[in-house]
């Protein structure tokens, strides 16, 4: 490609007006998608499109430039997979050509609500509606202002395909980032999600490394009192659905930072779960699909354009981002105090773990390192019904350093804000998959707001046998026989069965942070003599 092309792509706008749309209003982003005939206006006005092969992440595509920058500060695994120099700058020259042929979108936004740490951004996109999902997800410089120049290029060209024989790919299909030159690159895939944890992972590394901030993979909000709630959790297991809550402002729905002073939203919108949505259970997220939210791969009732949000035909990862002010009651800026309140969500496909259980300084530790929960049908390809996995810190294929450096950094926060930490399952009970039941969303909020309105810090506690969980005998709205999952099940030595297997594969995954992680954190989390053969 010329380079006047390169320049006008990355550099100044000012050239190829008629190939380069930059910094669109939503309507004008909204009516492209439309005349392009690539996407449809719903009844609510919200504009709805495919994201074609791909409707969720593909980490195994996902590559991280091995240079002298990153050789021996990256944590190399499954996650963060080496990429040469060489095949960096040939595929970066093959997407600059490819887009030199074609219209593009530019949009220059930011990331970190905290102004001291803002990362300016320049993405280009392939397609109007990928740039209208960038104008929600990230902040939007006010157009008075002097912006900042853009230090960061996250370039999103969905329609190219590598060549794996020649790009050091896989497939056809890539995420790369290349620290040193501060791009990204993302070829093959139109999920938009790639997109969203590209920008996570460059803050997982930048911040923690270069700023001695807490990067996290968590959702916040905060009460009239000031006081400040922050969720764990993998998707699909209640970030974004229990951190929305009309008598709290919120902060944000995915990514945060934790700094000296508190916490700060990485992102200017949400980018929420919609399949099974419905007004009654999820009302702030139902309201905030309207004009300039980006719905994905739903589907709507024959001959109408009104979404059938129960419709998973084509993927249960469906999904809808909006700029985070559709939601009312949020924080402003998107900031928050220390936390008083952590709480890590998992979705237990074994039935095994308790609703709630509050965890001792060890515990939370076992469980932020582990990470368990199940993950959910749709959210990565290739996954059709909940699958057990572990993943550390809760967000595993977005950490680029060592696992055990967040953790460190977790429990030094924790200990020094002397912060009340509790374990929430939001999976089953009574049984594992397809033999119990789904804890409902009712009672999940009826337990957060018994622990945020100080009722379970008063209550009274009995141990769970082999986990050693703390869970509490009452709950106010919560049925006593849901709280200890050994009544829940039919047979309690089933239930201890279930939870000896459970807890064994807890502790064969710890045993990879043997070298880096003090293992009286992994006596004091699983009760080992009740779990013969365990280590």
């Amino acid at each position: 490609m010329q380079s006047v092309h390169k320049q006008a792509l990355l550099g100044s706008t000012s050239m190829l007006k008629r190939s380069i749309h930059f910094n669109l209003s939503p309507e004008e982003l909204i009516q492209q998608t439309i005349t392009y005939n690539q996407g449809l206006l719903t009844k609510t006005e919200a504009i709805a499109v495919n994201t074609g092969a791909f409707t969720g992440r593909s980490p195994k595509d996902k590559f991280i430039v091995k240079d002298a920058l990153t050789s021996d500060t990256v944590f190399w695994n499954e996650f963060n997979i080496p990429m040469e120099e060489r095949h960096f700058n040939i595929l970066y020259n093959k997407i600059m050509d490819y887009l030199s042929e074609r219209t593009v979108w530019v949009r220059d936004c930011i990331a970190c609500a905290d102004e001291n740490y803002a990362l300016p951004l320049r993405v280009i996109n392939e397609t109007p509606w990928a740039n209208l999902f960038c104008y929600n997800m990230f902040l939007r410089p006010d157009a008075s202002s002097n912006a900042t120049a853009p230090d960061w290029k996250i370039i999103h060209a969905p329609g190219f395909h590598a060549d794996p024989q020649t790009d050091g790919t896989r497939k056809q299909n890539f995420s790369v980032i290349n620290f040193s030159k501060k791009t990204v690159l993302i070829g093959g895939s139109a999920y938009t999600g790639e997109i969203k944890k590209g920008v996570f992972t460059i803050l997982n590394y930048l911040l923690p490394l270069e700023k001695e901030i807490l990067s996290m993979h968590c959702s916040a909000n905060i009460g009239k009192r000031g006081d400040t709630s922050i969720f764990f959790g993998l998707s699909g297991t209640g970030k974004t659905t229990l951190s929305t809550d009309a008598n709290r402002k919120l902060i944000g729905d995915d990514e945060h930072g934790w700094t000296a002073d508190g916490v700060f939203n990485f992102e200017g919108g949400c980018y929420a779960k919609c399949i099974d949505l419905c007004q009654e259970k999820e009302p702030e997220i139902y309201a905030a699909i309207r004009k300039g939210a980006l719905l994905e791969n739903v589907v709507c009732h024959p001959g109408t354009n009104e979404v059938d949000y129960s419709d998973n035909s084509i993927t249960e990862n469906t999904r809808v981002s909006y700029p985070i002010h559709y939601i009312k009651n949020i924080a402003v800026p998107s900031v928050g105090n220390h936390p008083n309140n952590i709480f890590f969500l998992t979705c237990d496909a074994h039935g095994v773990l308790p609703p709630v259980s509050k965890l001792n300084s060890m515990q939370a530790m076992f469980h932020f390192m582990s990470g368990y929960t199940a993950r959910v049908a749709g959210t990565e390809e290739g996954v059709k019904e909940p699958k057990s996995t572990f993943s550390a810190c809760f967000g595993a294929p977005f950490l680029p350093l060592h696992p055990s450096y967040y953790g460190a950094m977790l429990r030094k926060k924790i200990e020094q804000h002397d912060v009340q930490v509790w374990l929430i399952n939001t999976g089953w009970y009574g049984g594992g998959y397809g033999v119990g039941k789904r804890i409902s969303l009712a009672n999940t909020r009826s337990i957060i707001h018994s622990i945020l309105n100080g009722e379970l810090e008063r209550a009274d506690y009995k141990v769970l046998p082999v986990f050693g969980l703390k869970i509490p005998v009452d709950c106010k709205n919560v049925p006593a026989e849901i709280l200890d999952p050994q009544t829940s099940w039919k047979n309690r030595s089933q239930w201890l069965h279930a939870a000896q297997e459970l807890a064994r594969q807890f502790v064969c995954n710890f045993t990879k942070f043997r070298d880096c992680t003090d293992q009286v954190i992994l006596e004091n989390s699983i009760i080992i003599e009740d779990v013969p053969h365990a280590v």
